[in-house]
């Protein structure tokens, strides 16, 4: 029996449980967009008012010696990895041929009148909208959050919607919510409501598993090397490396597969069909992210495996047509891209009325871990380690920043206590 049959089989009908997407994402009764809970902050007059926005740079507080990765290892722009752009040997060999060389600031700070200021992450691009933002909300009371974040919509309707628009709008969102944090002195995580964890298991992404597995990881997800262009050659590497990684992990660990646009449907299948011996736990992003009727069909068809997408997926309309095509078993917005916690917020309830669980792309960074923390609908949180070769100081660090412990499955984090989402970082 395939896993996810007996899956289904234990556990169908949980609102919260991992369900097929022909069962995860049927046409829900209700509202259109369930709403979120209220925000016990939602109708405070603040008596703060907003008086800057501006795109800055952030580096920490407290310096992070640099170094040279480890001489072989991975990373994600200097080795090869499937995309989009595979199909052509120009942009094959490696992401960064065809990366932006630089598209600004991807983060944002808020500034008040009574000095609260609040620190933002967004996209690439942001940089370039944050201005058009500032004028819609000069003046503003930045605890009116979600009034704000259907002005910075409704504003940049006529050439936003998806993209670098969205990445800013989140950028200014998130900040805001840093805002109210540090005013009411709590955590991000606690203006949420009230949770139920007191950690969360993770995952690490990337392929250095020998690191992972040394680390105390018992979930990887492993970036594919090779697409159709490949061949059938391709497809043998990509299957072992999962079958190395499987004997690294150990049975009991957890794969997972990030193919980041870059597959055909007959691609995945098959290759879904010769990674079934090795229990991966989903493969991410197979097809281009528009390609809602495709995705439907792929889900309908794999039974061993799970689909999950979302990554590269803006506000809860984009993510409604993935519920619509029955497009993928798990969800993994970005805080920092679609749409900023506000949005998040909203994209939580309609998977929830989908039988959806949320695990966000970048759970650990930018804020996004209060909201893993906080929301019982999301079971993991992604994860990148510092890449290996560097000093003692640097994996203590992050360790330190990530609230890391070690149990029955591996690695967990939780988010700092600090107020709003405790950044330590200044302005570089």
């Amino acid at each position: 029996m395939y896993r996810r049959t007996f899956f289904k089989n234990a556990i169908a009908g949980s609102l919260l449980s991992w369900s097929h997407g022909i069962e995860a994402s049927t046409h829900h009764d209700g509202p259109r967009f369930p709403k979120p809970p209220s925000l016990s902050f939602g109708e405070e007059k603040s008596g703060l008012t907003i008086t800057d926005i501006r795109s800055v740079r952030f580096v920490p507080k407290r310096p992070i010696p640099a170094y040279e990765p480890a001489a072989g290892s991975w990373n994600t722009s200097d080795v090869e990895i499937a995309n989009p752009l595979s199909i052509y040997p120009r942009f094959k060999p490696r992401r960064s041929l065809f990366y932006a060389e630089d598209l600004g600031a991807e983060t944002v700070i808020v500034e008040t009148n009574k000095a609260v200021t609040g620190m933002g992450f967004g996209g690439p691009g942001a940089a370039l909208i944050v201005g058009h933002l500032r004028k819609l909300l000069l003046g503003e009371d930045p605890f009116q959050i979600e009034r704000l974040w259907d002005i910075m919509w409704r504003g940049t309707l006529y050439y936003g919607r998806k993209g670098l628009v969205v990445h800013a709008i989140s950028a200014v969102d998130n900040a805001l919510w840093d805002i109210v944090g540090k005013a009411l002195q709590k955590p991000v995580y606690q203006l949420l409501g009230k949770t139920t964890k007191q950690r969360v298991p993770a995952y690490c992404t990337g392929n250095n598993v020998e690191q992972a597995v040394e680390f105390g990881f018992k979930k990887i997800k492993l970036a594919l090397p090779h697409g159709p262009a490949d061949g059938t050659k391709g497809l043998q590497s990509n299957e072992q490396l999962v079958k190395r990684a499987r004997q690294q992990i150990g049975h009991d660990g957890e794969i997972m597969i990030d193919c980041w646009m870059a597959l055909t449907e007959s691609y995945a299948e098959e290759l879904a069909a010769r990674l079934a011996p090795y229990r991966v736990y989903w493969m991410e992003e197979c097809l281009l992210p528009d390609d809602y009727a495709g995705m439907g069909r792929l889900n309908a068809k794999v039974k061993s495996t799970r689909m999950a997408t979302g990554e590269h997926e803006y506000t809860r309309y984009g993510f409604e047509l993935l519920a619509r095509h029955r497009a993928a078993d798990i969800w993994q917005p970005d805080m920092s891209w679609c749409g900023g916690l506000s949005e998040l917020r909203w994209i939580d309830m309609l998977a929830r009325a989908n039988k959806t669980q949320v695990i966000p792309h970048g759970g650990w960074r930018g804020g996004g871990a209060h909201f893993v923390f906080s929301n019982e609908n999301t079971p993991w949180c992604e994860m990148f380690l510092p890449w290996p070769g560097g000093p003692k100081e640097i994996y203590d660090r992050f360790e330190e920043d990530n609230g890391i412990t070690r149990g029955p499955e591996g690695i967990y984090m939780r988010p700092s206590d600090r107020p709003g989402f405790g950044l330590q970082l200044v302005p570089s």
